[in-house]
This record gives structure tokens, sequence and C-alpha cells, in this order.
């Protein structure tokens, strides 16, 4: 009998299981796929997962991977006027002025690597139900690409198997809403003009409320895309990679393109947002990162949150092993604590995606920002994860800009 059994190893899966085994809590981490493994992403790490990334010990392994540091971030607004933005230092010393772009392929199998210390894995293997005791979950069932097929019994099923999470669809947690979830597609290509060691998000009139981004992927690549609200998608007669390419031969791109070479084919995925606040607990399971539906509405980052709920779990598990009740009623604590720490950040975000649907607005924050420190100041220290995204939602901060 495990204490806890995962249910997915990206990087709420694989995080859990760390801090689980720095608990001293039998843990089982299971995978459909064998790592290392490609993921559909955009590949930044923000200021917030590196932040975590640093509390786990693992931040200086990162500079082994293949990819790049980032310390500055151009804007592009749709009139297509430019803003270049410098992460901000602190004079706290455990604050990380950068972020990363690595390939998921890379970053999940160095994070799998380290929660694989300490617990049992089961990797290709595809869970295909949930066992049930009267309505509580107590294990999953599946098989192993070989065919073999085995149950596996814990106190806790972790469901951190993404936006599809089986442990969601089985307990009837599944909560799908397309004006709630994003769509992305990636591909990643070399020779493009003028790529640097900076991520661009340009707010393009094919993507508002979304964005179009060129993120530096090392070696001369990068990883490009566009990301859009699912709702918008429905409305539009383009599919996703007709968008993307409508925005590559765009007049503003179409020559930094020119030479260029997609090295795959584009890939899409979807993104929950994390601005319903259901439930993501009941009796014998918890569900973590895309699985809870935690990614940012304004940013789109979803790694940072999934890192946070994965440690979360683990610390709600060990504080009932004592008692050794998982029901629903114990297992309350974990989306109370999970709110505690994300709920007013993906309000804030929510606003922020509203007010990124007025073109006048982004023109103008955009355009101020290019002319003016103090802006630049606060939405730097925003990607940084020190200034509050409250900030950019109060309508003093856009006073004070007009007046700038």
């Amino acid at each position: 009998m495990y204490d806890a059994i995962i249910v997915g190893a990206g990087p709420a899966g694989s995080s859990a299981a760390f801090h689980c085994n720095k608990l001293g809590l039998k843990t089982l981490l299971l995978d459909k796929s064998s790592f290392p493994r490609d993921k559909v992403c955009g590949d930044a790490l923000s200021g917030k997962s590196v932040k975590l990334l640093d509390e786990m010990g693992l931040l200086d392994g990162l500079n082994e991977l293949d990819g790049a540091m980032i310390n500055r971030i151009i804007f592009g607004n749709p009139n297509h006027s430019e803003c270049e933005l410098h992460l901000n230092k602190s004079l706290n010393k455990r604050h990380i002025s950068h972020g990363y772009v690595i390939p998921r392929k890379s970053f999940d199998n160095y994070l799998f690597s380290a929660a694989s210390k300490g617990s049992d894995v089961k990797s290709s293997f595809h869970v295909t139900d949930l066992i049930f005791n009267n309505k509580k979950v107590v294990g999953v069932e599946g098989k192993f690409s070989n065919g073999e097929t085995k149950k596996y019994y814990g106190n806790v099923i972790l469901g951190a198997d993404g936006p599809y999470s089986i442990v969601a669809r089985k307990t009837g947690s599944y909560n799908a809403d397309n004006n709630f979830t994003a769509v992305g597609i990636r591909c990643y290509y070399e020779n493009i003009d003028e790529l640097t060691d900076q991520i661009e998000l340009h707010y393009v009139n094919e993507t508002i409320p979304g964005y179009f981004w060129i993120f530096p992927a090392g070696g001369g690549t990068a990883n490009i895309g566009v990301g859009l609200l699912k709702s918008k998608v429905k409305k539009k007669s383009k599919k996703l990679h007709e968008i993307l390419n409508q925005v590559i031969s765009s007049n503003n791109f179409k020559k930094r393109f020119k030479d260029s070479r997609p090295l795959e084919k584009p890939k899409g995925w979807n993104l929950p947002f994390g601005n319903i606040r259901r439930n993501n607990h009941g009796d014998g399971y918890l569900l973590l990162g895309d699985a809870a539906g935690l990614v940012d509405p304004f940013t789109g980052e979803g790694i940072g949150n999934a890192l946070e709920s994965g440690k979360i779990a683990a610390d709600v598990i060990f504080s009932l092993k004592a008692n050794n009740d998982f029901s629903k009623t114990d297992l309350s604590i974990y989306d109370k604590k999970l709110w505690d720490y994300l709920g007013s950040e993906l309000d804030t975000s929510t606003l922020l995606l509203k007010l990124a649907n007025h073109k006048i607005l982004l023109n103008f924050v955009i355009d101020r920002a290019s002319r003016n420190d103090k802006v630049r100041n606060v939405i730097s220290g925003m990607l940084a994860n020190e200034v509050p995204k409250t900030e950019l939602s109060n309508p003093l901060f856009y006073l004070k800009t007009l007046f700038s």
C-alpha cells in the first residue's frame, strides 16, 4: 500500500513525487510514456518556476540542459510598436532575475530523474481505470506497453495527468469549458532573422487576447507559436496552423522568416485556465497542475503553478497520514491551501486577460512602457514574480501611466 500514487510524471506529478520523497512518504509515480519524451508547450520557465526549482535545489542543473537563459522580454502591440523589458534585479538575495526556455523533452526528463530518487517508478504504464471502495478511490489499474495489466493501491491517488485527466474524468471532476480554455500551437524553427536571447510576445490582431510568441530554444533554434481562447478559435474560419502561417507571413514578420525552416510539423495542445474555482479533491484523490486547471489565464504559463500544486499535495498527505483519514472532508484542506496561494493571482490574471481584449489599451500600455522607466519596472517586476499582478489590474496604474 502506497501513501501516494501519482498518475502523470510531468511538472506537477514529478514535483509531488519529489516532495513526497522528502517527507518520507511511500510513493508510486506512473506515466504512460517512457522518458525522455516530448510535450507540446511554449517551453518558458517564468520567475515563479525558477524560484520554486531553486527551493527544490534543482536550479543549478538547469544550466546543463539545452535551451536558453532569459533576462529580457520584448512586448509587441497591435500597432507593431515594441517595448523591451529587463527582468528586475532585487535586494533580496533569494530573488532570481532571469528565466529559461528549455524544451520540455529535456526539462521534464530532468525533473522526472530528480523525482525518481526515492519513488517507485513505472513508466510506459497507461492507467485505464480507478479502483473504488464504497465510492472512495483506493487504487488504479492499467497496462504496460507490453500488454501486462496491473493494479496498484494507495491512500491518495494524485491526478497529474493533464487536461484530459483520467482521474478527473473517472471521479466526475472533469470540467471542460471553451470560455476558460486556451489552445496553442507550437513549431520549432531555425534560421529566424534577428533571433536573440530574449523572448518575444506579440499581441497581434489575429490572436488577441492571446499572442504570437518567439522563444529562443538554444542552438539557433526557436519555439514559435500562437495561443488563443478556444471560444475565439471556434468563431474563426481558420485553423490554428493557418493563423500561425498568417502571422509569420504578415508584413511585420515575413522578412524575419524568409530564410527560416520549420524543424517539425506544428503541434497543438489545450491550456485549461485556473479561473474556475472547482473542487480538485474528493474521497481518496487530488488533482494537480493541468488536471486541476491551473494555467495562468494572462501569461499562459502553467509550470510554476503545477510545481506548487505538487508541493501542496505532498504537504497535505503528510499532514493527514497520522490519522490515516483521506476522506473528501479531510482532503479539502488541499483546495483551501491551493486557492489561498493561487486564487488572488489567477483572479487578477483573468481580469488582465479581459483587458487584453482591448487593442487600444494594449497599444497604450506597451507604447508608454517603451518610453517610461516606471511603467517598465512594474511590468518587469510582475514577470519576475516580485510585483503583484494586481498592480496591472488597478485602474490607478493606467491613470498614472496616462500622465507619466
